[in-house]
């Protein structure tokens, strides 16, 4: 398991103070780089990793440390600058030695540390392992049958920084920390484990939660949340389903749920609404991508982003220009990012950039928070998703409201499912399907023309976001769609 420590400092950490930081342990510890350099890792004379060190991050956005690191986190006025060391709990002292890095980051440059009470500036002394000769070998699953937490002193392979045990299945990392970002530690596992069709794992406590990029860059299986339960054994912390560790991986042992799962948190206001969307547009020289993110932002909430980048935190201003020559410099390969609202209305986005047959295709799917159910503007969606058919390509926008808390983070527990409250159809689609036939649906509601009367968009009431019937209409919907004779006679 990893224990976080992380320096917020207003100057930059130099090689000065970074050396300083890294001699909290005495010179008999041995440093190392991975991930290209973006990692510096220490580790004890017989090559075990305690603490690894990410490149610091300089963060421009108000709030971005209080919101994924609590009310007690006190971080200097932006921009600042964010080091964030992980301490393995393998070694006792690991921890302490993460303190007194963060400690000596921020005597040296000012600032605060997280958690507070955690950084120091004393030696720590850890223990002579040299004889112990080279690390273990991560389990293979023919013998990794013993609970991870067990074997977590596992050395993991160079190109994984920071993984707890490694099988030929699995990444298993466990994690002690009130929230889990999408940090670019864990961006780059997620990658590293797909490329090798390994899955990842997170393993943490069950008051943990964690941030809606991160679940999103998790997608589902074969990637888990899993649960320690303190009455013993694990579960999903997405389904509740009682989980094992067996052949070097977690499985599911069959359909019940957790007691823990399923226990109600107290009735709740609070509601997320989901807008997610997606808009092609022709690849050309002089277009500037993120426009529709940003209409569909200041439409719902006054006002644009706040910020952006490729990992949490979250760190650059809000910038098309930026957003778009990054895309240009990765393209083929796709671009995810992630963005931002003001910490006084909250609201994140993950958005997907990638190339086409069509042309250049923006996902994107913008969850906002509110405090009650009054607040939630869904009388503002048929005139967004008009604005976006009109100005932005728009294809499709299916749009959700849930209970679930207002600060977007997702908990252990269960929670209400979303259900649909509209559905918009572009242009093009209404004109493969046949307009007559895309109008015509076995719905309550009919739908409304957008856009152009020659070559409109449609858009399909659902429900106000209270009856679990709207599922049942929305799969009526695509029935419906997909049998149309317009996809019939393409097909």
């Amino acid at each position: 398991m990893t224990k976080d420590v992380i320096a917020l400092t207003p100057k930059m950490p130099d090689t000065r103070s970074l050396l300083a930081g890294l001699h909290a342990g005495g010179p008999e510890l041995n440093l190392t780089a991975t991930d290209d350099g973006a990692v510096l890792q220490l580790c004890t004379a017989a090559g075990r990793p305690l603490v690894s060190v990410e490149a610091p991050l300089l963060v421009h956005i108000p709030g971005e440390a209080e919101r994924l690191l609590g009310p007690r986190a006190t971080a200097p006025e932006p921009p600042f600058w964010w080091t964030e060391a992980r301490a393995s709990t393998a070694v006792p002292e690991a921890e302490s030695l993460a303190g007194s890095v963060c400690g000596r980051l921020t005597m040296l440059l000012g600032g605060t540390s997280w958690p507070p009470g955690a950084a120091h500036t004393a030696r720590v002394t850890i223990p002579d392992d040299s004889a112990a000769g080279q690390p273990q070998t991560p389990p293979s699953p023919s013998v990794s049958d013993d609970d991870p937490a067990e074997t977590a002193a596992s050395a993991p392979a160079p190109a994984l920084p920071a993984v707890d045990v490694l099988t030929d299945s699995t990444a298993v990392v466990l994690v002690d920390r009130p929230l889990i970002p999408l940090t670019a530690w864990l961006s780059d596992i997620l990658r590293i484990t797909a490329q090798a069709n390994r899955a990842l794992h997170l393993v943490t406590p069950p008051y943990v939660r964690l941030t809606l990029p991160l679940r999103t860059a998790m997608g589902g299986a074969p990637n888990r949340w899993v649960i320690q339960n303190p009455a013993g054994g694990y579960y999903d912390g997405l389904s509740g389903v009682h989980l094992a560790w067996e052949g070097g991986t977690f499985t599911p042992t069959g359909t019940t749920v957790a007691d823990a799962f399923t226990e109600s948190a107290a009735p709740t206001e609070q509601r997320q609404l989901t807008v997610s969307f997606r808009t092609v547009h022709a690849a050309d020289t002089d277009l500037v991508l993120g426009r529709a993110l940003e209409t569909a932002w200041q439409h719902l909430t006054g006002a644009p982003p706040a910020g952006w980048g490729t990992a949490e935190p979250v760190n650059l201003p809000w910038s098309p220009r930026q957003l778009t020559d990054l895309a240009r410099n990765r393209a083929p390969t796709p671009t995810h990012l992630i963005a931002i609202g003001p910490p006084d209305h909250p609201a994140i986005a993950t958005h997907r950039i990638s190339r086409t047959s069509a042309g250049v295709a923006e996902d994107t799917t913008l969850t906002l928070g509110y405090t009650t159910h009054t607040e939630v503007p869904l009388d503002t969606l048929e005139p967004l998703a008009t604005t976006l058919v009109d100005a932005h390509g728009l294809t499709t926008m299916l749009t959700t409201l849930r209970d679930a808390r207002a600060d977007l983070t997702l908990p252990a527990h269960m929670e209400a499912p979303p259900l649909p409250v509209s559905f918009t159809l572009g242009a093009g689609d209404v004109r493969t399907i046949g307009l007559t036939h895309a109008r015509r649906p076995p719905l309550a509601l009919k739908p409304r023309q957008l856009g152009s009367p020659t070559h409109p968009a449609l858009y399909y009431p659902l429900g106000d976001g209270t009856d679990a019937e709207a599922w049942t209409a929305l799969q009526n919907l695509a029935r419906h769609l997909k049998n149309s004779p317009g996809i019939a006679s393409s097909a």
